[in-house]
Protein backbone atom coordinates (compact mmCIF):
# COMPACT_ATOMS: atom_id res chain seq x y z
CA UNK A 1 0.00 0.00 0.00
CA UNK A 2 1.06 3.89 -1.06
CA UNK A 3 1.78 5.84 2.18
CA UNK A 4 -0.41 8.26 0.21
CA UNK A 5 -3.34 5.70 0.58
CA UNK A 6 -2.01 4.44 4.14
CA UNK A 7 -2.54 8.41 5.15
CA UNK A 8 -5.82 9.05 3.65
CA UNK A 9 -6.90 5.32 5.17
CA UNK A 10 -6.13 6.73 8.55
CA UNK A 11 -7.46 10.05 7.87
CA UNK A 12 -10.92 8.54 6.87
CA UNK A 13 -10.87 6.52 9.94
CA UNK A 14 -10.88 9.70 12.03
CA UNK A 15 -13.71 10.84 10.28
CA UNK A 16 -15.58 7.88 10.63
CA UNK A 17 -15.48 7.53 13.98
CA UNK A 18 -16.93 10.97 14.41
CA UNK A 19 -19.53 10.27 11.68
CA UNK A 20 -20.65 7.24 13.62
CA UNK A 21 -21.67 9.13 16.66
CA UNK A 22 -23.83 11.39 14.03
CA UNK A 23 -25.28 7.90 12.72
CA UNK A 24 -26.62 7.51 16.16
CA UNK A 25 -27.60 10.85 17.49
CA UNK A 26 -30.32 12.54 15.88
CA UNK A 27 -29.76 15.60 18.60
CA UNK A 28 -26.33 15.94 17.40
CA UNK A 29 -27.43 16.25 14.07
CA UNK A 30 -30.53 19.02 14.85
CA UNK A 31 -28.10 20.79 16.80
CA UNK A 32 -25.86 21.31 13.42
CA UNK A 33 -28.85 22.84 11.70
CA UNK A 34 -30.10 24.81 14.66
CA UNK A 35 -28.20 27.93 14.94
CA UNK A 36 -27.63 28.73 10.95
CA UNK A 37 -31.31 28.17 11.10
CA UNK A 38 -32.30 30.19 13.79
CA UNK A 39 -30.24 33.30 12.60
CA UNK A 40 -31.18 32.59 9.07
CA UNK A 41 -34.80 33.60 10.02
CA UNK A 42 -34.20 36.28 12.35
CA UNK A 43 -31.79 38.22 10.38
CA UNK A 44 -34.65 36.87 7.08
CA UNK A 45 -37.89 39.01 8.84
CA UNK A 46 -35.60 41.84 9.46
CA UNK A 47 -34.34 41.76 5.51
CA UNK A 48 -38.53 41.30 4.79
CA UNK A 49 -39.11 44.17 6.53
CA UNK A 50 -36.49 46.40 4.69
CA UNK A 51 -37.48 44.84 1.21
CA UNK A 52 -40.74 46.11 2.55
CA UNK A 53 -39.53 49.81 2.21
CA UNK A 54 -40.07 51.46 -0.75
CA UNK A 55 -36.48 52.32 -1.33
CA UNK A 56 -34.15 50.73 -3.62
CA UNK A 57 -31.19 51.06 -0.96
CA UNK A 58 -32.79 49.49 1.81
CA UNK A 59 -33.61 46.79 -0.71
CA UNK A 60 -30.80 46.39 -1.69
CA UNK A 61 -29.51 46.46 1.94
CA UNK A 62 -32.26 43.43 2.86
CA UNK A 63 -30.23 41.10 0.35
CA UNK A 64 -27.03 41.85 1.96
CA UNK A 65 -28.19 41.61 5.47
CA UNK A 66 -28.89 38.01 4.31
CA UNK A 67 -26.19 36.71 2.38
CA UNK A 68 -24.04 37.95 5.49
CA UNK A 69 -25.61 36.13 7.58
CA UNK A 70 -25.55 32.66 5.74
CA UNK A 71 -21.92 33.32 4.55
CA UNK A 72 -20.54 34.27 8.11
CA UNK A 73 -22.46 30.72 9.48
CA UNK A 74 -19.79 28.88 7.32
CA UNK A 75 -16.88 30.40 8.88
CA UNK A 76 -18.82 30.19 12.26
CA UNK A 77 -19.32 26.36 11.55
CA UNK A 78 -16.00 25.58 10.09
CA UNK A 79 -14.21 27.23 13.17
CA UNK A 80 -16.55 25.15 15.85
CA UNK A 81 -16.76 22.18 13.65
CA UNK A 82 -13.15 21.98 13.61
CA UNK A 83 -12.55 22.76 17.40
CA UNK A 84 -15.50 20.79 18.61
CA UNK A 85 -14.05 17.50 17.02
CA UNK A 86 -10.80 18.45 18.96
CA UNK A 87 -12.67 18.25 21.95
CA UNK A 88 -14.28 15.58 21.73
CA UNK A 89 -10.90 13.35 21.25
CA UNK A 90 -10.34 15.29 24.93
CA UNK A 91 -13.34 15.13 26.47
CA UNK A 92 -13.52 11.05 25.68
CA UNK A 93 -9.95 10.85 26.80
CA UNK A 94 -8.88 9.73 23.60
CA UNK A 95 -6.37 12.63 22.12
CA UNK A 96 -3.22 11.11 23.90
CA UNK A 97 -4.01 7.43 22.92
CA UNK A 98 -4.59 9.08 19.17
CA UNK A 99 -0.87 10.65 19.61
CA UNK A 100 0.34 7.31 20.38
CA UNK A 101 -0.57 5.76 17.37
CA UNK A 102 0.47 5.91 14.00
CA UNK A 103 -1.64 8.39 12.78
CA UNK A 104 0.48 11.57 12.37
CA UNK A 105 -0.34 15.42 13.53
CA UNK A 106 -1.08 16.20 9.85
CA UNK A 107 -3.30 13.69 9.63
CA UNK A 108 -5.03 14.18 12.77
CA UNK A 109 -5.59 18.39 11.57
CA UNK A 110 -6.38 16.86 8.08
CA UNK A 111 -9.49 14.85 9.77
CA UNK A 112 -10.91 17.51 12.02
CA UNK A 113 -10.35 19.68 8.63
CA UNK A 114 -12.94 17.58 6.72
CA UNK A 115 -15.44 17.05 9.71
CA UNK A 116 -15.75 20.86 9.83
CA UNK A 117 -16.96 20.70 5.91
CA UNK A 118 -19.07 18.11 6.92
CA UNK A 119 -20.55 19.81 9.47
CA UNK A 120 -20.74 23.38 7.87
CA UNK A 121 -22.48 22.01 4.57
CA UNK A 122 -25.31 20.10 6.90
CA UNK A 123 -25.60 22.95 9.33
CA UNK A 124 -25.63 26.01 6.23
CA UNK A 125 -27.35 24.18 3.45
CA UNK A 126 -30.95 23.52 4.82
CA UNK A 127 -30.31 27.42 5.99
CA UNK A 128 -29.26 28.39 2.73
CA UNK A 129 -32.53 26.31 1.03
CA UNK A 130 -35.01 28.02 3.84
CA UNK A 131 -33.87 31.53 2.88
CA UNK A 132 -35.29 31.01 -0.73
CA UNK A 133 -38.36 29.06 0.26
CA UNK A 134 -39.12 31.53 2.99
CA UNK A 135 -37.52 34.80 2.06
CA UNK A 136 -37.26 34.35 -2.10
CA UNK A 137 -33.19 35.20 -1.52
CA UNK A 138 -30.90 32.92 -3.77
CA UNK A 139 -27.67 33.15 -2.46
CA UNK A 140 -26.75 31.50 -5.76
CA UNK A 141 -27.24 34.71 -7.62
CA UNK A 142 -24.07 35.94 -6.22
CA UNK A 143 -22.66 33.54 -9.29
CA UNK A 144 -19.63 30.57 -9.48
CA UNK A 145 -17.71 33.05 -7.26
CA UNK A 146 -19.48 32.46 -4.44
CA UNK A 147 -18.26 29.11 -4.10
CA UNK A 148 -14.25 31.28 -3.62
CA UNK A 149 -16.08 32.93 -0.82
CA UNK A 150 -17.25 29.80 0.92
CA UNK A 151 -13.94 27.96 0.62
CA UNK A 152 -12.54 31.24 1.70
CA UNK A 153 -14.60 31.41 5.08
CA UNK A 154 -13.86 27.95 5.69
CA UNK A 155 -10.42 28.28 5.25
CA UNK A 156 -10.27 31.66 7.97
CA UNK A 157 -12.40 28.87 10.13
CA UNK A 158 -9.83 26.37 10.19
CA UNK A 159 -7.13 28.78 10.70
CA UNK A 160 -8.89 30.35 14.10
CA UNK A 161 -9.33 26.77 14.89
CA UNK A 162 -6.10 25.90 15.28
CA UNK A 163 -5.15 28.78 17.10
CA UNK A 164 -7.74 27.57 19.46
CA UNK A 165 -6.56 24.08 19.71
CA UNK A 166 -3.45 25.17 20.25
CA UNK A 167 -4.67 27.57 23.22
CA UNK A 168 -6.09 24.43 24.34
CA UNK A 169 -2.95 22.37 24.11
CA UNK A 170 -1.21 25.33 26.06
CA UNK A 171 -4.12 26.16 28.39
CA UNK A 172 -5.90 23.16 29.13
CA UNK A 173 -9.84 23.52 29.99
CA UNK A 174 -9.13 27.07 30.86
CA UNK A 175 -9.00 27.50 27.15
CA UNK A 176 -12.45 25.72 25.71
CA UNK A 177 -14.42 28.45 26.14
CA UNK A 178 -12.38 30.17 23.23
CA UNK A 179 -13.78 26.90 20.85
CA UNK A 180 -17.32 29.12 21.53
CA UNK A 181 -16.56 33.17 21.28
CA UNK A 182 -13.47 33.81 19.51
CA UNK A 183 -14.91 33.81 15.93
CA UNK A 184 -17.77 35.93 17.83
CA UNK A 185 -15.50 38.13 18.79
CA UNK A 186 -13.85 38.90 15.60
CA UNK A 187 -17.16 40.03 14.04
CA UNK A 188 -17.12 43.47 14.11
CA UNK A 189 -14.09 43.47 12.34
CA UNK A 190 -15.15 41.09 10.09
CA UNK A 191 -17.49 43.79 8.42
CA UNK A 192 -20.13 41.22 7.97
CA UNK A 193 -23.17 43.79 7.66
CA UNK A 194 -21.42 46.88 6.88
CA UNK A 195 -18.60 48.46 4.38
CA UNK A 196 -15.21 48.33 6.19
CA UNK A 197 -15.78 52.05 5.33
CA UNK A 198 -17.66 52.44 8.31
CA UNK A 199 -15.35 51.40 10.98
CA UNK A 200 -13.12 54.65 12.34
CA UNK A 201 -9.93 55.30 10.16
CA UNK A 202 -7.58 53.37 12.47
CA UNK A 203 -9.51 50.37 12.95
CA UNK A 204 -9.91 49.63 8.88
CA UNK A 205 -6.11 48.52 8.80
CA UNK A 206 -6.90 46.14 11.69
CA UNK A 207 -9.94 44.94 9.54
CA UNK A 208 -8.41 44.42 6.23
CA UNK A 209 -6.34 41.93 7.78
CA UNK A 210 -9.14 39.71 8.06
CA UNK A 211 -9.88 37.46 5.37
CA UNK A 212 -13.47 37.43 5.81
CA UNK A 213 -13.28 41.58 5.34
CA UNK A 214 -12.66 41.51 1.77
CA UNK A 215 -14.63 38.11 1.55
CA UNK A 216 -17.91 40.51 2.66
CA UNK A 217 -16.56 43.66 0.56
CA UNK A 218 -16.55 41.09 -2.42
CA UNK A 219 -20.09 39.66 -1.61
CA UNK A 220 -21.89 43.21 -1.32
CA UNK A 221 -19.53 44.04 -4.85
CA UNK A 222 -21.41 40.91 -6.26
CA UNK A 223 -24.94 41.66 -4.50
CA UNK A 224 -25.50 45.40 -5.16
CA UNK A 225 -23.04 46.00 -7.92
CA UNK A 226 -23.20 42.65 -10.18
CA UNK A 227 -19.35 42.94 -10.46
CA UNK A 228 -16.27 40.32 -9.03
CA UNK A 229 -14.33 42.04 -7.00
CA UNK A 230 -11.69 39.87 -7.61
CA UNK A 231 -8.77 42.07 -5.70
CA UNK A 232 -10.86 41.42 -2.35
CA UNK A 233 -11.04 37.50 -3.69
CA UNK A 234 -6.91 37.86 -4.25
CA UNK A 235 -6.32 39.48 -0.40
CA UNK A 236 -8.69 37.06 1.46
CA UNK A 237 -6.67 33.95 0.37
CA UNK A 238 -3.24 35.79 0.10
CA UNK A 239 -4.32 35.89 3.79
CA UNK A 240 -5.78 33.19 4.48
CA UNK A 241 -2.75 31.64 3.34
CA UNK A 242 -0.62 33.70 5.99
CA UNK A 243 -3.46 32.46 8.81
CA UNK A 244 -2.98 28.77 8.02
CA UNK A 245 0.35 28.70 7.93
CA UNK A 246 1.10 30.80 11.40
CA UNK A 247 -1.25 28.90 12.96
CA UNK A 248 -0.28 25.68 12.35
CA UNK A 249 3.13 26.59 13.24
CA UNK A 250 1.25 27.33 16.31
CA UNK A 251 -0.21 24.09 16.68
CA UNK A 252 2.86 21.88 15.80
CA UNK A 253 4.54 24.35 18.74
CA UNK A 254 2.24 23.83 21.05
CA UNK A 255 1.48 20.10 20.39
CA UNK A 256 5.20 19.17 20.94
CA UNK A 257 5.35 21.50 24.07
CA UNK A 258 2.22 18.91 25.36
CA UNK A 259 4.08 16.39 24.29
CA UNK A 260 7.20 17.30 26.45
CA UNK A 261 5.36 18.17 29.68
CA UNK A 262 3.42 14.87 29.36
CA UNK A 263 0.02 17.03 29.36
CA UNK A 264 -2.15 15.18 26.27
CA UNK A 265 -3.41 12.70 28.73
CA UNK A 266 -4.48 15.27 31.29
CA UNK A 267 -6.03 18.11 29.51
CA UNK A 268 -9.42 18.56 30.12
CA UNK A 269 -9.28 17.85 33.54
Amino acid sequence: MSPLLAAAERVWGLCYRHLALYRRSPPRVIELMYWPILQMVVWGFVTAYLAGVQNGVASAAAGVLLGGVLLWEAALRSQMGFSLSFLEEIWSRNLGHLLVSPIRPAELVAALMAMSVIRTLVGVLPAMGLAFLLYAFNILAIGPVLVLFFAALIVMGWAVALGVTSMILRWGAGAEALAWSVLFGLTPFACVFYPVSVLPGWLQPVALLLPAAHVFEGMRAALIEGRTAWGHLAAAWALNAAWIAGMAALFMGQLRAARVRGALLGIGE
